[in-house]
């Protein structure tokens, strides 16, 4: 098939990108390559990707309404997985704007394109933050997501419900998939397995919000990517189960899913430092601090409704997740 893959610089859609090419799929790679993080990152998984047969890259926004439809319409891809956004919690406090224009003004625009260009499924990011204020453990899809605590999550929501929009008016069938703190090799240098990785092994302190006491669904890159595969290969059709009077949040009478995508077994954030030590052979100096705003102090993934529809859920330990990562990052960094 023709998939357009957005944010194919990025950590998982260049780790799905490859998945893709490996099968045989024709990929467009979309990516604006910004610098809200080190840019020779991006560079070099990307450099990965332009040798293979059956990669194109096209250096675009999402908000770049031209651009996206050129693209549409000289590569009219069959399906399209939207990875690209302004990611991160923390830095959404600091630069709201960036995540309007992206994940609100650049879905938009997929959107559109989709509809117009007779794409066959639309699948897209949304994140394990649209939780929000929701104390109920483990996370179901058919839990409230009425309270996000930071500007990222409600622009995740947004998609889903712009989405469902779509799905709704013009059939576009569509599936949402609500990732849980994802890690691995290639990672994001933002996220805490990358800092405090890149910290120990130069001897520094390591910032340890909340105390170490809060949880994470930490789920392994290539968990991630399979059930991306798996779902996108299971284009949604209305739910004949669908009820308006007592309606689920999780399906529809439109052509719309979403679903978790997590490890579904939370891990204390004192153990997982206590995992990189090992990795890296060193003790960490921890500065202890209280939880941040925006932050939630535990996420866990009900990953039933991806297990009843795809017959797949994550499954890679995190003893062996984060051991890949730090030799990943040995090797990448020279250390």
């Amino acid at each position: 098939m023709r998939i357009l893959v957005t944010g194919a610089a990025g950590f998982i859609g260049s780790t799905l990108a490859h998945r893709l090419l490996d099968r045989g799929d024709e990929v467009l790679g979309y990516d604006n390559l910004n610098d809200y993080y080190d840019v020779r990152l991006k560079e070099a998984r990307l450099a990965r990707l332009t040798p293979r047969a059956g990669f194109t890259f096209l250096k675009a926004s999402l908000e770049d309404r031209a651009a996206m439809e050129r693209a549409f319409a000289d590569f009219q891809p069959q399906r399209v997985v939207n990875l690209a956004a302004q990611a991160g919690v923390r830095y959404s406090l600091e630069n709201p704007r960036a995540y309007i224009d992206a994940n609100i003004v650049g879905f938009l625009n997929v959107l559109e394109c989709c509809r117009h260009g007779g794409v066959e499924h639309l699948v897209y990011a949304s994140s394990s933050s649209v939780y929000g204020g929701n104390r109920k453990l483990p996370f179901a899809v058919e839990d409230s997501v009425d309270h996000p605590l930071s500007l990222y999550a409600a622009t995740k929501k947004s998609n889903e419900l712009m989405a469902h929009t779509y799905s709704h008016l013009f059939a576009l069938p569509t599936t949402g998939l609500r990732f849980f703190t994802v890690y691995g090799p290639w990672g994001r240098p933002d996220m805490a397995l990358f800092l405090f990785t890149s910290k120990i092994l130069a001897g520094e302190p390591i910032d340890v919000f909340n105390y170490g006491n809060h949880s994470r669904d930490f789920t392994y890159v290539d968990d991630i990517v399979e059930g991306v595969m798996r779902t996108l290969e299971r284009v949604p059709g209305p739910d004949p189960a669908f009820d308006p009077l007592t309606p689920s949040p999780a399906t529809s009478s439109a052509p719309w899913r979403v679903y978790n995508i997590g490890n579904h077994r939370p891990v204390q954030l004192s153990r997982y430092i206590e995992l990189i030590e090992k990795a890296c052979g060193r003790s960490a100096e921890k500065r202890l601090l209280p939880l941040q705003p925006g932050d939630v102090p535990d996420t866990e993934a009900d990953v039933a409704a991806l297990m009843r529809d795809t017959g797949y859920s994550p499954e890679t330990p995190v003893e062996v997740g984060v051991q890949r990562f730090v030799d990943w990052y040995r090797e990448f960094y020279g250390q």
